[in-house]
Order: C-alpha cells, then sequence, then structure tokens
C-alpha cells in the first residue's frame, strides 16, 4: 500500500503509526501473498487476546458490583463478531484491505473479514504503540457496546430466554428450522424460524445460523410479548419473570 492510502488509513484509525509497516501488514490479506505468514493472520491472533483484555479491564472496572458470570456474558457480546464487524464498518476499513482479485468486490468479500481486520489492526497499534495506545484505541469504539449489553439484561441470548420462557410454562423445547438459504459457501446467509408447541413463529435471515436462531428467538419472544423493542432501539424485557440464564446457548 502506497503512503498516501496508509495516511488515509490513519485517519480512519485516528491513529498515527510510528512504523507504518504494522498498519501495512494489518491490511494484507492472505488472498494476495504467496505464503499466509506473510498476510495478517498472526496479527489477528494477537489482537483478538488484546481485545479480549482491554475489554475485560473495562468491564471489571464499570461494574464492580457483578459477578464473574455477569461479566462474561457482557464480555461476549461486546467482542462477538457481529460487534467487531460492525466497527471495523464503522471505521470503513473495507475500503483500506490489500485483496486478491478474486474477494475485491462486495459479493466476494467474506462477513467475517472487517472483524478479522479489525483485529489485526488493534495488534498492529498495540505492537506500535503498546497497551496504552490499544487501550485509546479501543474504549471509545467498545464502550457503547459494552453499556447496551449491560443494560439489555439478556446480552442477545435470545435463544436462553426463550428457553426459560418455555420451561417456566412445561412447554415443549423451542425446534430451530433452517427454512432457506442462499449465498456462496463463504457467504451464507440462512432463513431460520422457532416452533414452539406446534406454533411457528416470525422467520428471520441472518449471515449465519447461529444469529439466524437467535434473531428468530428474539421474534419469537416479541411475539409473545417477553421482549419490546424501545423507541431507540433496544430490546427490553416485559415480563420480568423470565431471567437470562448464566449459560449461553
Amino acid at each position: 500500500m502506497d503512503e498516501s492510502a496508509l495516511r488515509q488509513a490513519e485517519a480512519a484509525l485516528r491513529y498515527t503509526f510510528n512504523d507504518r509497516t504494522y498498519l501495512n501488514l494489518a491490511l494484507t490479506h492472505a488472498s494476495v501473498v504467496d505464503a499466509r505468514i506473510n498476510s495478517n493472520e498472526r496479527m489477528e491472533f494477537l489482537g483478538d487476546s488484546v481485545l479480549g483484555l482491554v475489554v475485560c479491564a473495562r468491564i471489571y472496572e464499570k461494574f464492580p458490583q457483578l459477578l464473574e458470570g455477569e461479566m462474561t456474558k457482557i464480555k461476549s457480546l461486546a467482542v462477538s463478531r457481529q460487534v467487531c464487524s460492525e466497527i471495523a464498518t464503522q471505521l470503513g476499513l473495507s475500503q483500506f484491505l490489500i485483496l486478491g482479485k478474486g474477494m475485491q468486490t462486495s459479493a466476494d468479500m467474506p462477513t467475517s473479514l472487517p472483524a478479522s481486520a479489525l483485529e489485526a489492526v488493534i495488534a498492529a497499534i498495540y505492537l506500535d504503540g503498546g497497551a496504552g495506545a490499544a487501550s485509546a484505541f479501543l474504549l471509545p469504539l467498545v464502550d457503547p457496546h459494552i453499556d447496551r449489553a449491560a443494560e439489555s439484561g439478556h446480552q442477545q441470548n435470545f435463544k436462553s430466554v426463550l428457553q426459560q420462557h418455555a420451561q417456566r410454562l412445561n412447554e415443549s423445547t423451542p425446534i430451530y428450522r433452517v427454512l432457506d438459504e442462499k449465498g456462496p459457501d463463504h457467504a451464507k446467509c440462512f432463513k431460520v424460524c422457532v416452533e414452539l408447541s406446534g406454533k411457528k413463529f416470525t422467520a428471520s435471515w441472518a449471515q449465519s445460523k447461529k444469529r439466524a436462531e437467535q434473531m428468530a428467538a428474539l421474534a419469537a419472544l416479541r411475539d409473545l410479548g417477553i421482549i419490546q423493542e424501545t423507541p431507540g432501539g433496544e430490546n427490553r424485557f416485559v415480563d420480568q419473570e423470565v431471567e437470562p440464564s448464566r449459560n449461553d446457548t
């Protein structure tokens, strides 16, 4: 990547590198190099751990009243692939990625790629400026997601909430049915609905089967009046008898 493009990437990240070779490597996908060792994959590994540490420290600091189980659920959401992808999109990382020709259109780009790129960039900042620089870069980006997870009460584990609802009413276990799927193998979308005691609820599309199941569970919870969407787009419990499980589903 030329110096002009690197400067644009720095501007988007709001971080100026002492050594731009870290940034260049962080943006280099395996599809454009002869050996994967020359891509950003090792940086993804490091960045994932740095992200986890920064988020865990932040949760520990912000919520002194929470026990390990609750903190773990908030952390799981705040470092999820979905959140990482959202942050990467917010930063416009995709436009700076160095990709092979077969992946240079949005239709061919795996949905996980922006999230992986963010992890690599986190590692690049950590290697360039240390833990303080990485934390300063990340906290403004992850704080809203940490707060949203803590406030929601269910940490978006809608399947767990629906399972508890079914158990409380002695109903059958929710069944998740894949109704349709589309797209290439590396970017497939799934349409899933949940069936509870013989009743099928609104189906949902998502970019992974696991996510589609969660969204289908959310649709069912809304239909049942257990969760309601606020004007600000947040999901809140209406039925206070339902408590989120400590175990992710």
